[in-house]
């Protein structure tokens, strides 16, 4: 999944034992495919470290080519509810930057472990 939301310099606090609660690992996509019937939703199958995870992205419209994102490197939220987007389960989501309304994904500037925890 990717949102996109707007924050100000004021946005909501948290805690650091709140933001403890957040699993954020690196994973390294295995499969990209575009979501048949939609223009904008991708299915990844990510490598956690030895496990795998499916997660549905909207990322299609700016990565028309999904196929290109093999092999790369993101950041991940693990512990996130999964939810069903058009029939299919998303495990988790995938972190990138928005960029004036359109998605960025947030690549390591080195090659890590996949599952990696973010810190």
């Amino acid at each position: 999944m990717f949102f996109t939301f707007r924050f100000t310099l004021y946005a909501t606090m948290i805690s650091f034992e709140e933001f403890k609660k957040v699993d954020l690992r690196i994973a390294k996509i295995l499969e990209a495919e575009r979501v048949e019937g939609s223009e904008k939703l991708i299915k990844f199958i990510f490598d956690i470290g030895g496990e795998q995870r499916q997660i549905i992205g909207g990322l299609g419209l700016a990565y028309p080519d999904p196929s290109v994102l093999v092999g790369k490197l993101m950041p991940i939220i693990l512990n996130l509810e999964p939810r069903k987007l058009m029939s299919l389960e998303s495990q988790g989501m995938i972190m990138a930057a928005d960029n004036e309304g359109s998605p960025v994904i947030l690549i390591p500037e080195k090659e890590i472990p996949p599952g990696s925890i973010v810190k």
